[in-house]
């Protein structure tokens, strides 16, 4: 009587493609309740047909992901899709699908000129010793990776940290600059104070007299004056800027008369200038 054949595992067929040890980093991105996730891991042989990895992961077989790698002395990465073939513990096999031509050729050209003899890995490899080496290169790779996220998480929060301060430096000084600004105009004794301001100050206001001769002229329009008001509220000067000069001189003596609300500059009346607009109309 013989025994029954035993069932041959698809990671232990005879692989045909040369295999070549390599220790560099893989990543693996894979679909994970439907959405993709980067998956670290290691490099540990490569072939024509695939690689040998450990990932920090899991995996089924005949699930399709795609996978990134940088053979030593080569410029360009190898990036393809693969079916995963196996995995055991952290061991994963890949075969790659749909390889384009030129990166196999670059694998090859890798193979021949910078890879070292040949070596296959048989399942005797795999005892404790080397799992001990696939889970110590497996948590070398993720505190390098967790180093680098690190390092630009303070990067970045030392920029963070940069740009605040400099923000309010820049307003820090621009307010110290505008108390400077009203400190010396209040010590030079007035402020520029803009005509909607000053036009809500008015306490008592009187109408100009249309000049006959403007009237009989046809002349109408807007005056516009420079005006000085005083502490006190009374208008100290008044000088035309704009508008008919039939029409300046009776704007001027009317404002001359107007009384406006103290103007305060840190809890003290001070002098200011402003400008004032009369209009004037026939009809």
């Amino acid at each position: 009587m013989s025994a029954a054949p035993l069932p041959v595992l698809e990671k232990a067929e005879r692989r045909t493609s040369r295999r070549q040890p390599v220790h560099v980093p893989l990543d693996v991105v894979a679909l994970q309740s439907g959405f993709p996730e980067t998956l670290p891991g290691r490099c540990t042989d490569v072939s024509e047909a695939g690689v040998g990895a450990i990932i920090a992961g899991e995996l089924v077989p005949d699930q399709q992901i795609a996978l990134e790698l940088q053979l030593p002395n080569l410029g360009v990465p190898v990036r393809s899709r693969a079916l995963v073939r196996y995995q055991e513990r952290l061991h994963c096999g890949f075969q790659f699908v749909g390889l384009p031509v030129e990166q196999r050729e670059m694998i090859r050209y890798w193979l021949r000129h910078f890879a070292a003899q040949p070596t296959q890995v048989s399942e005797k490899g795999k005892g404790p010793k080397a799992d001990g080496v696939a889970a110590s290169a497996v948590a070398e790779g993720r505190v390098e990776r967790i180093r680098v996220r690190l390092r630009r998480f303070y990067a970045l929060a030392a920029l963070m940290v940069l740009l605040t301060g400099l923000v309010w430096w820049q307003w820090e000084r621009s307010w110290n600059e505008l108390e400077a600004q009203a400190s010396s105009a209040a010590e030079a004794g007035s402020l520029r104070v803009s005509s909607e301001i000053m036009e809500k100050r008015i306490v008592y206001k009187e109408s100009p007299v249309y000049p006959e001769k403007a009237r009989l002229a046809g002349k109408q329009g807007i005056v516009v004056l420079d005006a000085m008001i005083g502490a006190d509220g009374t208008v100290r000067r008044v000088r035309p800027i704009s508008g008919p000069d039939l029409l300046a001189q009776s704007a001027a003596d009317a404002v001359q008369s107007w009384k406006f609300e103290p103007y305060l500059a840190d809890g003290k009346p001070v002098e200011v200038e402003t400008t004032i607009a009369v209009e004037f109309r026939l009809h």
